[in-house]
């Protein structure tokens, strides 16, 4: 068959490659694990170089339920990331923490429940006050503004630089992706978390959520930190076939190489035995829910294997591209539950 569509021909030839490093059960599996481990830290050009964390203070607030911190720290040399903490008033000792990861959006003040545009509060009102959620759940909650995002780059109506200007692309010059640059950031947020904020942070159990491109730094940085107990990307994991490389997306979606190496089923075989839940919209134009059924029985399969079936769950909430706080709190709490036995 001829093909003269560009597009189509790099999606019939991604159906006939399969995946080489792919988990092979006549392997052992913790040293599949290294293995793989370490071809992603390599295709998303990581680890970077090691530098002080220079951690400051910008201000402290104080809310009806919850004290704020906004601060600041050094990811690597040269370049800051603007982060805050909420800690629950009336809450004694450490507590479970959320890193709550903000998408495509104007930043991460949305996560915080404060609009800065007029159509932050559509995402507010659609369940991405990650933040604000986590503290009513009683919990701690921390944010970082994502490259290419919010006061880490955007554009004069707020939007992500990421491919406007596309700036996420002169990344793949240097060896690495925008993807690894987020993944680096969260890193480096535990470090910074634990500690400057010890007495609050329980370190065993650090959740990390997000959506959309927020889910998709929490899936890969998921796959890297062993720190990160219980895993929540929401509105992001799907084949690749079915999402990334069927539509348009944002450049900052992609890793160089990795359908080679690697379907994103596959890859959650490095988030186990992390608890996993997997979020979803039945109506998700862009990751859509049969791609992401797919991805979830090779996980299903993996997490059986290791005798953890039960702790991976898909949630299907009943919409489109967005969160659902009110179907994956109640699973979040029932992981928490379970680890505390």
């Amino acid at each position: 068959m001829k093909i003269y569509n560009s597009h189509e021909f790099i999606r019939e030839k991604v159906k006939g490659i399969s995946p080489s490093m792919r988990y092979n059960s006549d392997e052992d599996f913790s040293a599949w694990q290294k293995k793989a481990r370490e071809k992603l830290l390599e295709l998303m050009g990581l680890p970077f170089e090691s530098c002080d964390d220079e951690f400051h203070i910008r201000e402290e607030k104080e809310f009806p339920d919850y004290k704020r911190i906004d601060f600041e720290f050094q990811s690597e040399e040269g370049y800051f990331v603007s982060s805050s903490i909420l800690i629950p008033k009336g809450k004694v000792g450490k507590l479970p923490t959320t890193i709550c990861i903000q998408g495509h959006s104007t930043g991460m003040h949305i996560s915080l429940g404060e609009p800065k545009y007029e159509r932050d509060v559509k995402s507010i009102s659609g369940g991405r006050d990650f933040a604000v959620r986590a503290v009513k759940e009683g919990l701690c909650a921390v944010t970082l503004e994502q490259r290419y995002m919010g006061s880490a780059g955007h554009t004069e109506d707020g939007s992500p630089s990421c491919r406007r200007q596309n700036t996420s692309m002169a990344t793949l010059l240097l060896g690495r992706c925008a993807i690894g640059e987020r993944v680096w950031d969260i890193s480096r947020l535990i470090d910074v978390i634990c500690k400057y904020f010890s007495e609050y942070i329980d370190e065993k159990n650090i959740i990390c959520l997000g959506n959309s491109g927020g889910g998709t730094a929490t899936f890969y940085a998921s796959c890297i930190d062993s720190r990160i107990s219980i895993s929540v990307p929401s509105c992001s994991v799907c084949t690749y076939e079915d999402s990334i490389i069927a539509m348009d997306h944002c450049p900052c979606n992609f890793i160089p190489g990795i359908r080679n190496y690697f379907e994103m089923g596959d890859l959650t075989g490095l988030i186990a035995p992390k608890k996993l839940v997997i979020v979803c919209g039945k109506e998700d134009s862009i990751f859509p829910l049969e791609g992401v059924r797919k991805t979830f029985e090779v996980t299903k399969s993996i997490y059986k294997m290791l005798s953890l079936e039960d702790d991976c769950v898909l949630v299907e909430g009943n919409g489109g591209h967005q969160f659902y706080p009110d179907e994956a709190w109640p699973v979040i709490h029932r992981f928490l539950e379970k680890k505390g036995e």
